[in-house]
């Protein structure tokens, strides 16, 4: 079932603007990204469409066509539309470096799909992005302190960080959630200008930042720090309880990461 703008999960709050007439058509989405101007990696202009009959990669129709597939009556596929309209600039780049290692892979006999590809798969389902102005609180969810986190530092961290949920596969969770739901989170700094832009600048912002940071840096699945999503403040109500954290389903004590593994910090 597809939520109305009124019963979006916290998390997802940020996409109610394109949900406040209801749950848009394919050519209300459409209408929106061709006023905007929107392309996708190749410089083709965005469209949604049904899904294709043909066997064509998806990442290499999104590059050479602009389409889209986006199923009707679909929660998956419209949080996916939905995060296009978000974030146009950083889902352009992350497709067209999908298919840039797709092609050189080619080239190369029995080449594997590679760990690139990999995390951008990861991130573009599950990312969330952590823009902060204090990197010590990063630093300790990359420990897994929750606690010092989401109790002790609770006050700063509201002051200093937004969580921005960017994949849409999470969002489609989100809108049942259930214990153990776990974002792949990455870093990205901000200062305080940003922290009080308004909404829609402070998205704009964001997602530039971000697809400068996709089209210059290589990523492999352990740079995501997973983050329990519902340990956010205000993802549930339950967290306003400090022992909520203490709830190692979710709340998981650190395992080994490799050095300098944690992009935003790099």
């Amino acid at each position: 079932m597809i939520p109305a703008a009124e019963e979006l999960h916290p998390l997802s709050a940020f996409l109610r603007p394109w949900l406040t007439a209801g749950t848009p058509e394919i050519s209300r989405l459409n209408a929106i990204a061709r006023e905007r101007g929107l392309v996708t990696g190749g410089g083709a202009a965005l469209r949604f469409v049904a899904p294709p009959a043909d066997a064509e990669g998806y990442e290499e129709r999104v590059f050479l066509t602009g389409e889209i597939a986006t199923r009707p009556d679909n929660r998956h596929d419209l949080f996916n539309a939905l995060i296009w309209l978000a974030f146009p600039l950083t889902k352009a780049v992350l497709n067209r470096r999908h298919v840039v290692a797709l092609r050189e892979a080619r080239t190369q006999a029995g080449a594997a799909r590679g760990p690139l590809r990999d995390a951008l798969t990861q991130f573009d389902e599950c990312g969330v992005v952590v823009a902060g102005s204090c990197s010590e609180l990063w630093s300790a969810l990359c420990a897994h302190r929750w606690r010092e986190v989401f109790v002790e530092r609770r006050e700063e961290l509201l002051r200093t960080t937004r969580f921005l949920v960017f994949g849409h596969a999470s969002h489609d969770s989100l809108a049942a959630p259930f214990v153990g739901l776990c974002g792949k989170a990455l870093f990205v700094a901000v200062d305080d200008a940003w922290l009080n832009l308004p909404d829609p600048a402070a998205l704009a912002e964001l997602d530039a930042r971000l697809a400068a940071l996709f089209e210059t840096r290589s990523f492999s699945p352990r740079d995501w720090q997973p983050l329990p999503l519902l340990g956010i403040p205000g993802a549930t109500a339950d967290n306003e309880r400090p022992d909520y954290y203490d709830d190692r389903r979710q709340f998981r004590p650190a395992r080994t990461m490799r050095s300098g593994s944690s992009p935003g910090n790099r």
